[in-house]
């Protein structure tokens, strides 16, 4: 098996099983989520852009609450304790969004696909931020730099299985039917963690990653505040997610021509198969090697970089083709490129910032920058400011994110280099003040 492995990424008889358990993970969480994101993006374009604000406000309070909820249980559990019952706490929710679906009478269901739609936006990042915060516990950064891309294949193969369910099943089946898929995909996920091997560190530090992570809920906040480091991650998340919000309202915007729910439905199925495809081919073919040969850095400057050339391209042809090309290149090297670098700067976090900042950041941070992209988008629409004009806006913010990208993937170097020496000295039997 390794040396099959190995015709694809350089990994270590040691390391089969992890990698190939974790991308089963990785292809279930993201399968299951792609299964529910077309229909998600339907709610949201035929809600409007006037609404839209309205639900990212209660996407972002509902999560502030399961932020707070999941600090709690981190500091009292150990992760393979937690990570099952997260996942297992979404099933459930699944099966009461069938049911209520169901039942609902016709004149309340506008209510419930709203209310359907923060569910999804919440916990879609939990889900992917449960699994990579997991493997970022789990594996080295060294191993990050090797398996991290192979890793990232196992989920894009699950998005590009997720969308075609919807895709060529949305005449057939409701949507409740569509959360039972992804629900069953999710415990699958809840499965793995139990047979995921230790981790690939000394044994006394083994131990003591099993053991609960403790502390108190308000260290994910207090820790991020105090660290420049974790600053400026939250930072690149809250940049990042406030001009995809202003690209996803753009694509409301002109999607608004495709006048049945189904065509909403096909469209956003067709256009995430695209951005999986091409995520695959570029994971496959380059990510590893890019990481590798230039570092995180230069891997995390790719992905701004060819999203400013995308507004631009968006303000001088305000068109859903040329969106449709913006969209399918900036998603594509979002999951391919920018993915697997960011994960990468968590590695030279201490265990308990890998759970509950990286949480906080992945989760909140994320959800901030949705909420400021939402109400400024609208506010500048409101004012008249046309889509042209807010797409040259982005770009000098993409600029400060480009530069802010250098910055942590020298600083991610540096504090990897630290690591690697107190793990020298540990083995020489020395001691090591940090």
């Amino acid at each position: 098996m390794t040396r099959v492995l190995n015709k694809i990424v350089d990994v270590r008889a040691d390391e089969v099983r992890a990698s190939l358990l974790a991308f089963v993970f990785n292809f279930v969480v993201l399968g299951g989520y792609y299964v529910l994101r077309p229909i998600r993006e339907e709610i949201g374009a035929s809600s409007g852009v006037e609404n839209l604000p309205w639900m990212y406000t209660a996407t972002l309070i509902g999560m502030l609450i399961a932020n707070a909820l999941f600090a709690a249980i981190v500091t009292r559990m150990s992760r393979r304790r937690f990570l099952p019952i997260a996942y297992r706490f979404a099933i459930a929710n699944l099966f009461i969004f069938f049911l209520l679906m169901r039942t609902v009478p016709a004149n309340w269901q506008w209510l419930l696909a709203r209310s359907f739609f923060v569910w999804v936006s919440v916990f879609n990042l939990f889900a992917t931020t449960l699994f990579w915060a997991f493997m970022t516990d789990i594996f080295t950064a060294e191993q990050g730099k090797r398996l991290f891309g192979f890793i990232a294949v196992g989920g894009s193969l699950g998005a590009i299985l997720g969308p075609l369910v919807p895709t060529f099943l949305v005449d057939r089946f409701s949507t409740g039917v569509f959360c039972l898929m992804s629900a069953a995909m999710f415990e699958i996920a809840a499965r793995c963690v139990r047979f995921f091997p230790t981790e690939f560190r000394e044994q006394h530090q083994t131990a003591a990653a099993e053991k609960p992570i403790g502390g108190n809920i308000w260290d994910s906040v207090t820790h991020v505040c105090r660290s420049p480091y974790l600053f400026a991650l939250a930072l690149f998340i809250f940049i990042y997610t406030l001009t995809n919000t202003w690209a996803n309202f753009q694509q409301v915007e002109l999607t608004q021509a495709l006048t049945s729910k189904a065509a909403r439905t096909a469209y956003f199925g067709k256009l995430d198969f695209s951005v999986n495809t091409l995520t695959v081919l570029i994971q496959v073919c380059l990510t590893s090697r890019l990481l590798k040969w230039f570092g995180v850095g230069f891997t995390l400057v790719l992905m701004p970089a060819l999203s400013g050339l995308g507004f631009l391209a968006i303000g001088y042809a305000p068109i859903l083709a040329v969106l449709a090309v913006f969209q399918v290149v900036r998603r594509a090297t979002g999951f391919a490129l920018l993915r697997p670098a960011r994960e990468i700067l968590f590695t030279v976090l201490k265990r308990e910032d890998k759970y509950k900042a990286k949480s906080f950041i992945d989760t909140f941070g994320y959800r901030a920058g949705d909420q400021v992209g939402a109400w400024s988008y609208k506010g500048l629409h409101d004012l008249g400011v046309s889509m042209s004009t807010i797409s040259f806006i982005a770009v000098p913010m993409i600029g400060a994110w480009c530069a802010l990208s250098l910055w942590l993937g020298r600083k991610q170097t540096a504090l990897a280099r630290i690591r690697f020496a107190a793990a020298e000295t540990r083995e020489r039997g020395g001691a090591v003040t940090t």
